[in-house]
C-alpha cells in the first residue's frame, strides 16, 4: 500500500505543476469573468471599509501604546525604502518606525505611486507617535497608521493616492483631510489578518442520507447537498478541508434576506452567488466575494422543504441585512464540485481569487488524487478524518496557492487576501 500511495502523491505532484499552471493563463467563465478593480477616486470624508478603523471589520481595536523602551518596541521595522519621503520633522526617525504589515503595505503602495505617477513618490508626514500628538486610542502609537501624501504634494493626486491604498491592501483607508490621506493595518499579532475564506463550524449542511449536520462534524467522503450549473441541487463529496478552526474567533459577514429565517454568514474574502434581479438564472449568477455583496441583490436558497430533494431548483430571496460578527470556530469544506449548500444557501466552496473558474482549475489535482484513491480502496480515508474532535488546520495545498496567486493572479484577489 505504500507503493502505492507513493506513486499517487507523485501522479498528484505532476497534476499540481500542469493544471496550476494551466489555471494561471486567461480564460472565460460563464459564471465569474473578470471585474474590473475599482479605479474612482476616493471622494473627501470617504472611508474604505465604511465602518469605524477600531473594528475587527478594518484595522481592529488597538493593543496598547508602544514607547522606545517597551519590550513591543523591537517588534517595529524602521523602513528605510529610499522610493518613499520621509518628513521625520521630530528629527529622531519616528516616522520610519512601523509595523512590518504596514511596512509591508507601504512598500507595495509606493511601488504603485511611481508606476502611476514617473517622477513623483510616496511621502510619509506621519507614522510611529512618540510624543503623544493623537488621540489616546490612536494607531499611530503602535506604528499601524500612516497619513500620506505624494512627495509633489499635489491634492488633486490624493483621491486616487487613496484608491491605491486601498488596492495596495491597507485595512482601512480614509481620506481624511484635503492636505493628507489616513491608512491603517490589523496588528500582526491579529488573527483577523489570518482569516481565509470559511463558515461558523455550527453552520448545517444537510446530508444524502437527509440528516442536518454541522459543518464541524463533516468528514472526508460526507456526500452533502451542492449545486450544479444549471441551479439544480446535487449531492457531491468532500474531498478536503480549506481550513479548520475551531476555537479561533472570527470575522464574518451576516448577510440577511427578507426571510429572516434564510441568513448566509462567511467571511468576508468567500464567495458567494448573488444575482441583481429576480429573473436571473443560477447558470447567470455571480460568484462573489461576501464583502461585496450588495443589500437588494438577490441570494440562491432552498427556501421549501421540498427544495432540498435532489433535483429541485433554488429559489431567490432579497438582501435587506448585512452586518458583522465574530463568532467562535471556523470551517472550509471542498466538495468534488467546488459548490455547497450551507444554511439552506447557495455558496462557492472557493474564497480570496475572485474568478471561481481559477480556483477551481487549480484544484482539479485534488480531485484527480481523491477520485483514484476512492477508486482503488472504495473509500476516501484521511488522516483528518481518525479523530472525534477536528484540529485546528490549514491545508497545505490551498496555502501553496494563495502563496502563488500573490505572485501571478494578484488582480485577481481579494484587496484583504488571506496572510498566513
Amino acid at each position: 500500500m505504500e507503493l502505492y500511495l507513493s506513486w499517487l502523491r507523485k501522479i498528484f505532484l505532476v497534476c499540481l505543476l500542469v493544471y496550476g499552471t494551466r489555471a494561471c493563463s486567461p480564460g472565460t467563465s460563464s459564471r465569474t469573468g473578470k471585474e474590473p478593480r475599482v479605479t474612482t477616486p476616493l471622494k473627501l470624508k470617504q472611508r474604505v471599509p465604511n465602518i469605524s478603523e477600531d473594528t475587527l471589520g478594518a484595522s481592529g481595536p488597538p493593543e496598547g501604546i508602544i514607547e522606545r523602551d517597551s519590550a513591543k518596541f523591537e517588534d517595529l521595522s524602521p523602513n528605510n525604502n529610499a522610493d518613499i519621503q520621509f518628513k521625520d520633522e521630530e528629527g529622531t526617525g519616528a516616522d520610519r518606525m512601523m509595523s512590518k504589515r504596514c511596512k509591508d503595505k507601504l512598500n507595495a503602495l509606493a511601488i504603485s505611486v511611481m508606476n502611476r505617477w514617473p517622477g513623483v513618490k510616496l511621502r510619509v508626514i506621519e507614522a510611529w507617535d512618540e510624543d503623544g500628538h493623537h488621540s489616546p486610542d490612536s494607531l499611530h502609537y503602535e506604528g499601524r497608521a500612516v497619513d500620506l501624501t505624494t512627495s509633489d504634494r499635489d491634492k488633486e493626486k490624493y483621491g486616487m493616492l487613496a484608491r491605491m491604498a486601498v488596492d495596495a491592501g491597507f485595512d482601512w483607508v480614509y481620506y481624511e483631510q484635503k492636505n493628507w490621506i489616513h491608512v491603517s493595518v490589523k496588528s500582526d499579532s491579529s488573527e483577523a489578518a489570518r482569516s481565509g475564506g470559511c463558515f461558523p463550524s455550527d453552520s448545517l449542511v444537510t446530508m444524502e442520507t437527509g440528516e442536518r449536520r454541522t459543518l464541524n462534524g463533516l468528514r472526508i467522503g460526507d456526500r452533502v447537498q451542492a449545486i450544479d450549473s444549471r441551479g439544480e441541487i446535487i449531492y457531491s463529496d468532500v474531498i478536503m478541508f480549506l481550513d479548520r478552526k475551531p476555537l479561533q474567533n472570527t470575522l464574518f459577514y451576516v448577510i440577511e434576506t427578507e426571510d429572516k429565517q434564510y441568513t448566509a454568514t462567511l467571511t468576508p474574502q468567500h464567495l458567494i452567488y448573488v444575482s441583481d434581479s429576480t429573473h436571473t438564472n443560477f447558470s447567470e449568477a455571480k460568484a462573489v466575494f461576501a464583502s461585496h455583496v450588495k443589500t437588494g441583490q438577490f441570494l440562491y436558497t432552498t427556501v421549501q422543504d421540498h427544495d432540498r430533494e435532489e433535483g429541485a431548483l433554488l429559489r431567490q430571496l432579497r438582501i435587506t441585512r448585512i452586518t458583522l460578527k465574530t463568532i467562535k470556530g471556523a470551517v472550509a469544506p471542498l466538495t468534488r464540485h467546488g459548490t455547497l449548500i450551507v444554511d439552506d444557501i447557495a455558496v462557492s466552496s472557493y474564497a480570496v481569487i475572485q474568478q471561481e473558474w481559477i480556483a477551481h482549475a487549480s484544484f482539479l489535482p485534488v480531485r484527480i488524487y481523491y477520485s483514484i484513491k476512492q477508486y482503488l480502496w472504495g473509500t476516501a480515508y484521511s488522516e483528518n478524518n481518525n479523530h472525534t474532535t477536528p484540529t485546528e488546520y490549514v491545508n497545505w495545498y490551498p496555502y501553496a496557492l494563495y502563496k502563488i496567486g500573490e505572485i501571478v493572479v494578484k488582480d485577481y484577489m481579494h484587496p484583504q487576501a488571506i496572510e498566513l
